[in-house]
């Protein structure tokens, strides 16, 4: 293999490709990023034997040839050199890797194409073009519902379901959380499964990393999701989850119930009030308690090392409950992901879900469970 290739054209793809390899990988296969040296391309390849990278960049190659090279360390040489033009050199006698760029010289140790497995190919018939941004968008607004433990299967999932009309659901949930963003993409629906498409949260970030704000292409088979750049030189697959899903209307149809009590307040001055309240709440109460009226919300917290807090928040409220708790920092983290300046909060029941949107954030969703809220009784001895 020989070739030559200018730094700039492939860095960004060589730390992407560094990014899939797993940390603590023992096969020399999984260590590597390979280098494939074709006709005017040089391709990029790494895997961690589940999600799989691949970039194809402009070189000059005069001999074509497949190596693997231990990936972290060949990146971080790379990404250290000086830009400009990267001669590449498969030396046959001692069987390393020549990287030289004017008076520097580097030896890398390389594994043969004999350990190499081929990679999934982009499937592009019935390929939909899809905005990069957007599906940036969707993925920041759902995945922080998701559950982090793989064992808990379906709900360490993002979920993309379609609907009628060409409409969309992508939800995630983890017990006492759930997100959902609805839109419409007819294209995507029409390829999506009837019961949905499962992504594993662990992938999501790798996701994120990969994307960018220009469009994609996407398509599915049955073990896999792809995706392309529009210009075809970077792809990215990873498995699809095979759990079965929990039928998240259930919950949702409770928001749109007789009785639901409701509130709307400002979400800056929540989030600020939310903030300060924070700071009283210990490991064993890790609440916010509001007490509420037609106009006022009162917060309270009483944290039995670091005192007691209590803030009012003018609010327009309508219902029957009279006191309800939520977890703190998960409220706060909720009312994070919204834009709108003022917040609707939908309130079942003081031990229901509680539904949150607002009117900037169309077709967004995120449900948090209350907390029971427990009246602590304090006792003298001369009680006892």
């Amino acid at each position: 293999m020989k070739l030559t290739v200018n730094k700039e054209q492939i860095i960004e793809g060589l730390q992407k490709a560094a990014a899939i390899i797993p940390a603590k990988a023992g096969a020399a296969y999984l260590r590597s990023i390979w280098l494939k040296a074709e006709e005017g391309s040089l391709a990029v390849m790494s895997t961690d034997a589940n999600i799989e990278f691949t970039g194809r960049y402009p070189a000059e190659v005069s001999r074509p040839g497949l190596i693997g090279v231990q990936g972290r360390a060949f990146v971080d040489l790379v990404r250290q050199l000086p830009t400009g033009v990267l001669n590449l050199t498969l030396d046959e006698a001692s069987g390393n890797l020549l990287l030289e760029q004017g008076r520097r010289v580097y030896k890398l140790p390389v594994s043969g194409s004999e350990w190499f497995q081929n990679f999934s190919e982009f499937p592009a018939e019935n390929a939909v073009t899809w905005s990069g941004d957007f599906l940036q968008d969707v993925l920041d607004k759902v995945a922080f519902c998701i559950s982090d433990d793989d064992a808990m299967d379906a709900i360490a999932c993002l979920c993309m379901k379609p609907g009628e009309n060409g409409h969309i659901d992508v939800c995630g949930l983890n017990g006492h959380q759930f997100a959902l963003v609805s839109f419409t993409h007819d294209e995507l629906a029409a390829r999506l499964p009837a019961e949905g498409m499962l992504i594993q949260k662990k992938y999501l970030q790798d996701i994120k990393k990969w994307l960018g704000a220009d469009e994609i292409e996407l398509n599915i088979t049955d073990k896999r999701l792809y995706l392309r750049s529009l210009d075809g030189a970077e792809t990215l697959s990873l498995p699809r989850a095979a759990y079965e899903y929990p039928d998240y209307n259930i919950f949702m149809g409770k928001l749109a119930d007789e009785g639901v009590s409701s509130m709307t307040l400002d979400r800056k001055e929540g989030m600020e009030a939310l903030g300060r309240i924070l700071i009283f709440n210990t490991e064993s109460d890790r609440c916010t308690y509001m007490d509420l009226s037609e106009n006022e919300a009162r917060l309270s917290a009483q944290g039995q090392d670091v005192g007691s807090a209590s803030e009012s928040l003018e609010v327009a409220y309508k219902g029957d409950i009279a006191r309800i708790a939520f977890p703190t920092r998960n409220l706060l983290d909720v009312l994070g992901h919204f834009v709108s300046a003022k917040i609707d909060m939908l309130l079942t029941g003081t031990e229901g879900p509680c539904g949150i949107r607002g009117p900037e954030d169309p077709d967004y969703t995120v449900i948090i469970m209350p907390m029971k809220v427990s009246e602590t009784t304090y006792y003298s001895e001369e009680d006892v």
